[in-house]
């Protein structure tokens, strides 16, 4: 098992598509929250009256490693300026959050737990040398409270314990005391149990709860990966074995679990929070570096190049909190939801559609994705996503072009002023594999660069359309890690307002996507085309999408959900077809708002 590291943004920068993407988002609403938003721009955490929580260092998890990626010196200052009120506010005895002493017992310690992970970030992109100090002091304090049993997990604090070990392993490697591991075991023994929930995740429930919450689930799946060497334990690979259920009882297309707030099943009309996305994505990140095994890896730019761009505009102002595989419509249900426990707004493209909590999240994805596209060990350097981006040590360089995932061929250049080994890691679904022209074979790719040498590594490799089955006797598409899906073309219909002191404004109002053509379709034959096409200013753009697949399709008699107009059934009334065949191009799934991703084969 080999352990990865992480490069620090002064060192890893995104180029080429990931650039652009990261550009995009600093231009909108994750860039721009402290202005835009009340529960960021007057958080009670810089001496404001509102939300004093989850929201802020939500925030600030993805817009400081947002700023130092892209040396945006404005980001910069402002990320300095929440962090300097947040220190400015820590109690002497180590205690940061805000919260007046007396309600401490009752204040869910979930905020600890993200706001030292927020530290350790902050510090790993300045180098700001309070942050050491200030972060020890936080977390001896945590020890303290939970110790002497002032306080106890409760709630999120409780189902989510192994967030705080980002931070003990950050203080460990400094300071190395043995109230850290004490501090290690009351957590594990406090925290959720989370081997002996697999049972209730088999039979969703239309049921509200912590151990069914697919956001806890989403970031539980790395709570192995770090603190086993904490708690001294041996790794198991306990995220395979709970993933397994997770997918067969739960899973979709593009490697989510439904959760419309809760585990909801397989059905395709069913719901994932955006929340779980990028919680998901940085699980896997974990997962990876702690292990090496490949699975992971893919398995986060499945995640990545499908359902992270699917739920999100292409201008990045707005969002939605459920995303659906089979998603016709986005419009305000008129009664109940279709999902399981979310309301009638889960589903629009809004500032804070249901609640804020993906808001303040969602912008950490692409960041840390970014932060993830290369990790090294000792003298090793590993491509773990080859998407564009560049590495620069004092030891070494390497630079990487290419557009994967929309093509796949990747120039790797690379200069060592010391002896270094390059490895690359190759897809599974890769076919006819090349290195400057001449085959090769394997999961992995050894190129070794001596010290003064510049060289440059053409890769490339093929991966073929194909079909693979769905639940209900339906099927879905990819090629390589793109799954595809039928576009439904759609209008808008603009909504500006003000609901509890929250302001929705043009570009971060809401939005219903309304359907303005067919999505009752069939695939008539398992012929596929792929169709490769320019890459836009908007990598995931739903106008101008990079690659399409052609599919012979036919109508068949779908049907809408009980009880609903703008849901589709969960499986069709009938597979006889009502048309003649036709050809029907396929969007990548992170470019069709509206869908129809599982389909039958007729």
């Amino acid at each position: 098992m080999t352990k990865w590291n992480f490069y620090t943004t002064n060192e890893i920068k995104p180029e080429g598509w990931l650039r652009r993407q990261l550009e995009i988002q600093a231009e909108s609403l994750a860039g721009n929250l402290d202005k835009v938003w009340r529960d960021v721009r007057d958080s009670a955490w810089i001496g404001g009256d509102a939300e004093g929580w989850e929201r802020v260092p939500y925030w600030l998890d993805g817009f400081i490693p947002l700023a130092y990626l892209l040396e945006d010196e404005d980001k910069i200052a402002r990320a300095k300026k929440y962090i300097d009120a947040i220190l400015s506010y820590q109690k002497e005895s180590g205690w940061i959050c805000p919260c007046a002493e007396e309600n401490i017992p009752t204040y869910d310690s979930w905020a600890v737990q993200l706001i030292s992970k927020v530290l350790v970030v902050y510090y790993e992109c300045s180098r700001d040398e309070r942050i050491p100090d200030a972060l020890y002091r936080v977390m001896k304090n945590y020890h303290e409270l939970l110790s002497s049993g002032t306080i106890s997990l409760f709630k999120w604090g409780k189902a989510r314990w192994f967030e705080a070990f980002v931070a003990i392993d950050f203080l460990k490697k400094r300071y190395n005391e043995e109230w850290l591991s004490d501090l290690a075991r009351i957590l594990k023994d406090q925290g959720t149990d989370y081997p002996s929930l697999t049972d209730r995740w088999k039979r969703p429930l239309d049921k509200w709860t912590y151990e069914t919450h697919i956001v806890n689930l989403a970031m539980m799946l790395k709570y192995e990966a770090v603190s086993h060497t904490h708690l001294g334990e041996e790794y198991i690979d306990s995220a395979e074995k709970l993933s397994e259920v997770l997918r067969t009882y739960n899973g979709t297309p593009v490697g989510l679990f439904t959760g419309d707030e809760c585990l909801s099943g397989l059905s395709p009309i069913q719901g994932t929070e955006l929340c779980a996305v990028a919680e998901q994505m940085y699980s896997y990140e974990h997962l990876f570096a702690a292990t090496g095994d490949f699975k992971w890896a893919e398995r986060l730019e499945v995640l990545a190049f499908n359902a992270l761009p699917a739920t999100i505009s292409d201008d990045m102002w707005t969002h939605q909190y459920d995303q659906q595989s089979n998603q016709i419509a986005c419009i305000r249900f008129p009664g109940k939801a279709i999902f399981g426990t979310n309301k009638r707004e889960a589903h629009l493209f809004g500032l804070e559609p249901e609640y804020g909590c993906c808001t303040a999240n969602f912008g950490q994805a692409w960041p840390k994705f970014a932060l993830s596209a290369f990790m090294r060990s000792g003298d090793e350097v590993i491509s773990v996503v080859p998407v564009p981006s560049s590495v620069k040590t004092d030891a070494y360089s390497v630079e990487l072009k290419t557009n994967y995932p929309f093509e796949n061929s990747f120039e790797y250049t690379v200069e060592a002023k010391e002896d270094f080994k390059l490895l690359v890691r190759i897809p599974s679904f890769a076919k006819d594999l090349k290195v400057n022209g001449n085959a090769a074979y394997g999961s992995m790719l050894l190129l070794p660069v001596k010290a003064g040498e510049k060289k440059i590594f053409n890769i490339e490799f093929t991966a073929n359309p194909e079909f693979f089955n769905r639940p209900h006797n339906l099927a879905s598409v990819r090629c390589g890690s793109l799954v595809f899906s039928l576009p439904i073309k759609y209008e808008k219909k603009m909504y500006e307002y003000e609901r509890n002191g929250v302001e929705r404004k043009f570009p971060y109002c809401d939005y219903e996507y309304i359907p303005k053509s067919d999505w009752n379709y069939a695939f008539s034959s398992l012929e596929l085309k792929l169709n490769k096409k320019a890459l836009s200013d908007i990598p995931f753009s739903s106008e101008h999408p990079p690659v399409t697949l052609t599919a012979k399709m036919k109508q068949i008699p779908w049907g809408l959900a009980e009880r609903h107009e703008n849901v589709c059934a969960k499986v069709p009334e009938s597979r006889i077809p009502i048309s003649d065949e036709t050809a029907i191009e396929l969007y990548p799934y992170g470019c069709a708002k509206l869908r129809m991703t599982e389909m039958p084969i007729i």
